[in-house]
């Protein structure tokens, strides 16, 4: 099978390392308009080669490992692959692309979002095992040609990543709690950190819950605002039940109502034994 992959950063990069190693690719065909990323990933041995998109349009699978707004404009020059060849993109928000794929494409495209990665990116950020045992969702199939199913699914299941199924509205739904919320929350609490009359000082006394709220916050800026323009409606709600959580709890610290704050607590930490 030959594997076009375009944007080779986190994304697009482990997955070139993933299909490597379990040989499910003959060839690996890189396409990315920065030429920094090109040598880059040819050095990293990434890809075979990159290629042009004449080039890309004859692999067997072309996969879009690029920003949300940018893998819809791409579709538009997808317009001539075979009817064999599958497309999937890794984007982290799913309605709106499913919405702007175009007719001819429908039967070729397979919205799905790997429901993992890293605050890294660019072709140096590739690691391993960032897909292994880690959840896949596939959106909308219902639209897509069996033949297309069939590829990518055993692609997955070889690679050894667990399949949710799931339409793209409710996946939106889902990945703005899960994932675009805490992304929001992450950057904010870094800029409150940086609005304190001495930013520096403050940061000495940064331990494991400070790190690892504000580990996300180190994400591609040009990625996370894409998701956030796509998502917008979902992630307003999950941040308006957000706003309420933190006046409920500033209300009771107004209070001295710690009896209810340890109630309050003791209700979040059972989100944990479904996780």
């Amino acid at each position: 099978m030959n594997i076009g992959i375009v944007g080779l950063g986190l994304m697009g990069g482990s997955f070139a390392k993933v299909v490597k190693k379990y040989n499910i690719s003959t060839s690996i065909m890189g396409f990315d308009h920065n030429l920094q990323h090109q040598e880059e990933a040819l050095s990293l041995e990434l890809v075979d080669k990159f290629v042009s998109l004449e080039e890309l349009k004859k692999c067997d699978l072309i996969v879009l490992a690029i920003p949300v707004d940018s893998i819809i404009q791409f579709c538009q020059e997808l317009g001539d692959v075979s009817k064999t060849t599958t497309i999937i993109d890794f984007g982290g928000t799913k309605e709106l692309i499913v919405q702007n794929i175009p007719p001819h494409l429908k039967s070729n495209f397979i919205p799905a979002h790997p429901m993992t990665g890293t605050e890294k990116f660019g072709p140096s950020a590739a690691i391993d095992n960032l897909y292994e045992d880690k959840i896949i969702v596939l959106c909308d199939l219902d639209k897509c040609e069996e033949i297309h199913k069939e590829k990518i699914i055993s692609i997955f299941k070889k690679i050894k990543m667990k399949i949710v199924y799931m339409n793209s509205k409710e996946h939106d739904i889902h990945a703005s709690y899960m994932s675009h919320l805490p992304h929001a929350i992450s950057y904010a609490l870094a800029s409150a950190v940086m609005k304190h009359q001495d930013p520096k000082s403050i940061t000495l006394l940064a331990a494991g819950g400070f790190k690892d709220m504000s580990r996300i916050a180190k994400s591609s800026p040009t990625m996370w605002t894409d998701i956030f323009r796509q998502n917008k409606t979902n992630i307003l709600e999950g941040i308006d039940i957000f706003e309420e959580q933190m006046s409920h709890i500033k209300e009771m610290l107004q209070n001295d109502d710690y009896e209810n704050i340890t109630k309050f607590m003791e209700k979040a930490n059972s989100l944990h034994d479904i996780l």
